[in-house]
Parts: C-alpha cells; sequence; structure tokens
C-alpha cells in the first residue's frame, strides 16, 4: 500500500473524550481537565477553523462557550502541540499529534483518537484501561486485540501482565508501521523477561485466514471506522462465527460506542427517555451480542468524565469482589460496574 499526503488545511483538532470544549484561539483541544491543548505548531500546519461535523467514535465531548471560556481561564496548563505525521492510506487517514505529555494516534474521516500514550504513565483514564481488567478472569492462554490501533491496550497490558501472550489485529500496515515510529508498538513486539510478547498481524479479521485460527482465551474487540463500531458488529452472525476462535470459557471484551455505536455526545437527550437500566439497549453492538449469547452478556457504561462508552463483557458476570481484588486501582472501582443485561 502507498501513502501520499493529505491537504493539511482539511485537519481540524482533535475532539477529545470529557466534554471539554474546544478554543479557536488559536486552537485548542483536550484529553482531561487537566491536559488542554492551544496549538503553537511546530509543524508548518494551518488547520481549518470549521469544527468537523462528525465526532469521536471513542470519545463524547460537547463544545460551549461555558467551556471555552474556562479554557482561557486555565491558559497557563496548556501545551503546544506538534504533528508527526499526516498520510492518507488505503484504509485511513492518519494523523498522529504530539504533545509535551502525550502523543495521540487519529483516524478515518472523522479524525477520531484511536490511540493515546502517556510519555509519565500508562494509564489513559478511559475504556482502553478497561481491557487490561480481562485477563485475570478468562483461562490461561493468548488474548487477541481486534483493532490494534497505536497498541495503547497492549502498553497497560503487558506492563501489568508482563507474562500476557498478546496478538493484536490491524488491517492498514502502514498505521502498523507508523505505530512502531511512533507509538513504541515495536518495543511490545520483543519479548519481556516473563515470556510475554505482542504478536502484530495484519489482516481482515472477519475473513477467515491461516493466522487467524487459533483458540484465544479472550478477544479484545475496538473497531472503528468513520466514526462508528463496525456494522458488522451488529451482526448476530458475526459474534457467533468470531466465538469458534475463543477456547472453553472464554470471553469477549468489546468497546461498543455510544448510542447507535457512534459517538455518546449525541446522547443527551436520548437518556432522559430511557433508564440507566435500558440504556444498553440504544446500542446496536450491544443488541447483537445479547441475541447471540442470551443471557452471557454483560454492560457497563463509562462514566461521563470518561466518555460514556457502552462496554460488554460475555460469559457468566465474574464475582465482582474477587476481580476487584485481582486487578489494581483504578481497575479495583471500575469492575465492579459490570453488571448483566
Amino acid at each position: 500500500m502507498r501513502g501520499c499526503a493529505l491537504p493539511l488545511t482539511k485537519f481540524v483538532p482533535p475532539l477529545p473524550h470529557v466534554a471539554i470544549g474546544i478554543k479557536l484561539k488559536p486552537f485548542t483541544f483536550s484529553i482531561d481537565s487537566t491536559h488542554s491543548l492551544s496549538s503553537t505548531p511546530k509543524h508548518p500546519l494551518f488547520l481549518s477553523t470549521h469544527h468537523h461535523s462528525k465526532s469521536n467514535a471513542h470519545f463524547s465531548f460537547s463544545v460551549s462557550a461555558q467551556q471555552q471560556q474556562q479554557q482561557q481561564v486555565e491558559a497557563d496548563e496548556e501545551e503546544n502541540f506538534q504533528v508527526l505525521t499526516a498520510l492518507k492510506t488505503d484504509y485511513n487517514d492518519i494523523l498522529i499529534v504530539d504533545t509535551p505529555k502525550s502523543r495521540m494516534l487519529l483516524l478515518d474521516s472523522s479524525y477520531s483518537v484511536h490511540s493515546i500514550l502517556y510519555k509519565e504513565q500508562k494509564w489513559t483514564g478511559s475504556y482502553w484501561d478497561e481491557f487490561a481488567s480481562l485477563p485475570v478472569i478468562v483461562p490461561k492462554g493468548p488474548i487477541a486485540i481486534l483493532g490494534l490501533g497505536g497498541g495503547t491496550a497492549a502498553h497497560l497490558m503487558l506492563d501489568l501482565w508482563p507474562s500476557l501472550q498478546l496478538d493484536g489485529w490491524e488491517i492498514d500496515q502502514i498505521l502498523i508501521d507508523k505505530a512502531r515510529d511512533y507509538f513504541g508498538l515495536s518495543d511490545l513486539e520483543k519479548t519481556t523477561d516473563n515470556g510475554g510478547v505482542l504478536n502484530v498481524h495484519i489482516g481482515d479479521v472477519f475473513i477467515t485466514s491461516e493466522d487467524f485460527h487459533q483458540r484465544y482465551a479472550g478477544i479484545i474487540v475496538d473497531l472503528f471506522s468513520d466514526g462508528k463500531v463496525l456494522p458488522q458488529l451488529q451482526e448476530v452472525s458475526t459474534w457467533l462465527e468470531l466465538h469458534e476462535r475463543l477456547m472453553a470459557n472464554g470471553r469477549f471484551m468489546v468497546n461498543c460506542g455510544g448510542v447507535g455505536g457512534g459517538p455518546s455526545a449525541v446522547d443527551g437527550s436520548t437518556d432522559q427517555e430511557t433508564s440507566s437500566d435500558e440504556s444498553w439497549l440504544l446500542n446496536p453492538a450491544l443488541q447483537a451480542l445479547s441475541k447471540a449469547f442470551p443471557g452471557q452478556v454483560s454492560w457497563k457504561r463509562m462514566p461521563k468524565e470518561n466518555g460514556e462508552n457502552f462496554m460488554a463483557l460475555t460469559g457468566p458476570l465474574p464475582d465482582l469482589d474477587s476481580w476487584s481484588a485481582s486487578v489494581p486501582s483504578p481497575l479495583s472501582k471500575s469492575v465492579k460496574n459490570w453488571r448483566t443485561l
């Protein structure tokens, strides 16, 4: 595949997960309440001031005058950002942005944040952290990550569980090459002292291949395109086919996105009409999972400050106290929020 440079005037600031606003003076975007970015680009980049109509598949956010004022008050906390690479492949529009504290991977026409790597910690405060709770509730064996991106989840998982055998799947070879260059993915491909490693595979996980034939103790699913969960994940047949790749007692853990499988930023008006116990009915991936594995699906919704994504877990609901005691903080608290459909 061959990448070609995108017109940089098409790029807009990435829109993050905790509803801290965008400020176009000159340009500001954020990741959390203590991490806002104002652009004084070191890269010769001119950003359009037009706010993109598509929003982040992995994060929820909103823009308001009040939030912009808050950002101006906190101007002393702002950081410069730099565009490290911008290109188009057969599968993605790729934009990689660097700040003093983090590095972000933005993909597709919505420029959604698909990976983030903080420079002083592995924890992200978002749904990627949840995946690291999976190894203690599945049988001993390899774990697959479908939708590897820049390897955010893999970094934390191998840091917490250094003997893990991870198989990461991504469809875009160029994206993986960039992740090796800018997100330390190549470091994860080296076997740890405890025998853990990330094996990277390039391919479409929905097409049968020799590489994707072994059975896994757990399968993490984080597959999005153009701001929404892939349509295949909204089909019962897809989950039944993927289930053949699980060991006995193996589990899926899935990032299902927001209402409609898209960003949670559009959820507000609907939440008023649907009780919290029934809000999962608004998510098509969770609906498909519930039909594929009746009585065997648990769910949670990330807190508003962490993106409001729906998460799914298959198999019997684990003993939450035991699970909590088996994982480090902050996971020890968050795992107790899982509940059955």
